[in-house]
């Protein structure tokens, strides 16, 4: 490599292409992360998530497995963060995760790493390797982004930056380049243990420690069957994500908002915009969602989580929505219909709820009925 001091033009060139913080990391092997992540899926936190198996962690903590010779990874974040403080606690409004508020983020990011890659090919001479990763690959994206100074653990796992928070989507370069490494930051989140003390469902077991099964993050996206009764109410009005151990975080205060538009929503999901996602159809949710995170969540998996936000918010005019969704063809909907009724407390609710369950032939769904009419 003829270059002289290569890493500062490889940081200039992202932060040119709007990444906000760029380290490097070498491409030793992540033992402690991946005899941790080990641990917790054979202590069954991960909940019911097949692919993230022993076999794929050992993959993400050994880059050599992922690019033989490689020598370096580029770690990169990039801000997402919106300042909601002005709807954060409107009870009438569906709540989303604000990294998939704007466009799909692995679109918007795996662009801008081929245009690094790119311009990195005509700036050095070596035939060198590189392979990108953005959230979806076999990569600890989180111990790259320590060990390169990007940030340091929190104790809700998530990798807390200087200036952005938590409010970062991290991706790397992995590459056979020998570039200097910069050294991890010196910071930890001392005795502060706001998150853990906030998460509605304790799903914070203990400091960097995630029980998924109870995680409203993982039970609205990653999440296929019913979600437990007993946590229901605790998922307030979130329908996909939660943002609340980042919301309570005093790193997140006063940090800096994003400066990329493809970022940035104007979606509102009120409480007419919520009937109308109950009723949508499969085809209508793959043209509204094409571009956005929301649609790993699936049809079904989108409109279980909003008749739960609906039981919460309990407003009576969801009522005809949810009477609808009691006649859907997939059990899963019927039952949280039925729960979400039940909530209501309502005359018509509970006679909705009589009449259904006369026709009903689902056990699973004749329970939750059964249920809600009792409480």
């Amino acid at each position: 490599m003829n270059t002289k001091h290569p890493e500062k033009i490889i940081k200039q060139h992202a932060y040119n292409l709007g990444f906000d913080i760029v380290g490097i990391a070498t491409s030793e092997p992540f033992y402690r992360d991946e005899k941790e992540s080990i641990s917790r899926i054979r202590n069954g936190f991960m909940g019911d998530m097949p692919w993230y198996n022993e076999e794929r962690v050992h993959k993400a903590n050994h880059p050599e497995i992922l690019l033989p010779e490689a020598k370096s990874i580029i770690s990169l974040g990039i801000s997402y963060f919106k300042d909601t403080r002005n709807n954060i606690n409107n009870e009438y409004i569906g709540k989303i995760a604000q990294y998939a508020w704007g466009k799909d983020y692995h679109f918007v990011i795996k662009s801008k790493l081929n245009t690094l890659v790119d311009q990195l090919s005509t700036i050095f001479e070596d035939d060198f390797k590189t392979r990108i990763f953005v959230d979806d690959g076999p990569m600890n994206d989180r111990a790259v982004a320590e060990r390169a100074g990007i940030g340091w653990f929190g104790k809700n796992t998530n990798i807390l930056t200087t200036k952005h928070g938590s409010w970062v989507f991290l991706s790397q370069i992995l590459t056979t380049l020998k570039l200097k490494p910069d050294k991890p930051l010196k910071k930890n989140c001392g005795n502060c243990i706001k998150c853990i003390d906030k998460c509605p469902t304790n799903a914070i077991i203990a400091p960097y420690k995630i029980d998924a099964r109870k995680c409203i993050a993982y039970l609205t996206i990653e999440h296929r069957g019913a979600i437990p009764i007993e946590l229901r109410p605790h998922i307030q009005n979130w329908i996909f994500g939660c943002d609340i151990c980042q919301e309570v975080c005093p790193v997140n205060e006063d940090v800096e908002a994003t400066k990329e538009d493809d970022f940035i929503s104007t979606h509102n999901y009120s409480l007419e915009f919520l009937i109308s996602l109950l009723e949508i159809s499969e085809e209508k949710f793959r043209i509204l969602f094409k571009n956005s995170a929301i649609k790993r969540a699936k049809r079904v998996g989108l409109q279980r989580n909003i008749c739960i936000a609906l039981g919460n918010i309990k407003d009576p005019k969801a009522i005809p929505a949810l009477a609808k969704a009691l006649n859907s063809n997939e059990i899963l909907i019927r039952q949280h219909a039925a729960w979400a009724l039940g909530q209501m407390k309502n005359k018509s609710a509970l006679n909705i709820l009589n009449s259904a369950i006369k026709k009903e032939n689902s056990i699973e769904v004749i329970s939750e009925i059964e249920l809600a009419l009792k409480n």
